[in-house]
């Protein structure tokens, strides 16, 4: 069987979006939020698939059954048996978590010492959950809104300058004193223990009353003031909604992309978009959330340095659709409408994941045997299908191996 239909996990967060993943897949809003589609072999969350004989496994069990046809050598020996990324429709009604996702060696060290520790793998004070880094990249599918990387510490400043306030004050010295990454790193900090502070809540909300005064007179930074006002709203006393006018803020139109390098702070604030990862769940939160917070793990992985929010290369894929490619071996895109009488040939060998967006897309072997995917549904593909031919109309997304 070339093809192999999932069956994937719905995650509902509490963020997440009350009809746009029901849409997707067709299914009745019943007034629950659902937050993303999972679409691979993790196992927090693994895709399932019906084998040959009636019986359901997961998308990991097949790829372990038989390897080498499903990853290819070059996969199975860079990754070992396993699929090297994970695929997600992610859809935020509220702003996620203030995050960072760590890198290599400091993810492998925290699960290590998480491990030694005794922490069961579902503990709610567990802060690694896997040794995997955690790079991801995002294209929109409607606008998508969001946070990422650190703003010039003298653009901070001047989004700061008038605010009352005792923790917004103190990080304003900070950046005024030291406009570098060593100055960026040590107003975070400092805003990050504030969560610690008994009276941080009634010294936040003066800071938010003077950024609602300055955009009800009209002499604010719109967007910057904007997320602070929302932040605030969705996560009373939180000095994430500070921390916020430190960050870039991000808007991308429907197909426009994001990469998000471990390391880097960010937060998704609204939208819908197709994510794909480093297969991990290792989340380090900073505020703006009810879960766990680990300030010193976050701060030990986070990258402090100034930059504007980063892209990955994007460039034309036949038949029309657009290759989306980040500076990390573990995944890249291919997104695209698939037009009648325009087949588009996926040359990448390796394991696939192919979704549909919208309409419907048939997906074709270099043997000639067919699927079918209608709108929300995905399949996994083997390496061993080889080229993989697109063709019917509708909107496609590849996950793929580069």
């Amino acid at each position: 069987m070339p093809f192999h239909p999932l069956e994937n996990t719905v995650q509902r967060y509490d963020w997440g979006s009350m009809t746009a993943l029901q849409e997707l897949l067709g299914q009745e809003v019943d007034g629950a939020p659902a937050a993303e589609l999972w679409m691979g072999a993790h196992p927090m969350g693994p895709s399932m698939v019906r084998a040959a004989d009636g019986s359901v496994l997961s998308l990991a069990e097949l790829i372990r059954s038989a390897p080498s046809a499903h990853l290819g050598t070059r996969v199975l020996e860079d990754y070992g048996p396993r699929l090297p990324y994970l695929l997600k429709v992610l859809a935020a009604d509220k702003a996620l978590s203030l995050q960072v996702h760590p890198k290599p060696h400091l993810a492998r060290a925290g699960f290590n010492r998480e491990n030694r520790a005794g922490l069961a793998k579902d503990s709610p004070v567990r802060s690694f959950h896997d040794d995997q880094h955690k790079p991801e990249m995002v294209v929109a599918v409607s606008r998508f809104e969001g946070l990422s990387g650190f703003r010039r510490p003298g653009r901070v400043v001047e989004l700061m300058a008038g605010l009352r306030g005792d923790l917004v004050g103190r990080m304003r010295e900070i950046l005024e004193a030291d406009p570098t990454a060593e100055g960026v790193r040590a107003a975070f900090t400092l805003a990050l223990h504030a969560r610690q502070e008994p009276d941080v809540a009634t010294d936040l909300a003066v800071s938010v009353a003077d950024v609602r005064s300055r955009v009800a007179a009209g002499t604010s930074s719109p967007r910057a003031d904007a997320t602070v006002l929302m932040l605030a709203e969705q996560h009373p006393g939180d000095p994430g909604a500070i921390v916020s006018l430190m960050l870039n803020r991000v808007t991308l139109e429907p197909g426009e992309s994001m990469f998000v390098p471990a390391g880097d702070v960010h937060a998704y604030l609204s939208g819908c978009a197709v994510e794909v990862m480093a297969s991990s769940d290792n989340v380090l939160r900073a505020g703006l959330t009810s879960k766990r917070v680990d300030v010193d793990a976050l701060l030990e992985c986070a990258t402090c340095t100034p930059a504007p929010a980063a892209r990955p290369r994007v460039s034309r894929a036949p038949g029309g659709l657009k290759a989306y490619r980040a500076p990390i071996p573990e995944f890249a895109l291919l997104v695209g409408r698939v037009r009648p009488g325009r087949d588009a040939v996926v040359h990448p060998s390796g394991p696939r994941v192919a979704l549909c967006l919208e309409g419907e897309v048939r997906l074709r072997s270099w043997t000639g045997e067919e699927h079918t995917l209608r709108q929300g549904e995905s399949a996994f593909v083997p390496h061993d299908v080889g080229d993989l031919a697109l063709a019917g109309a509708g909107i496609v997304v590849v996950a793929y191996v580069p």
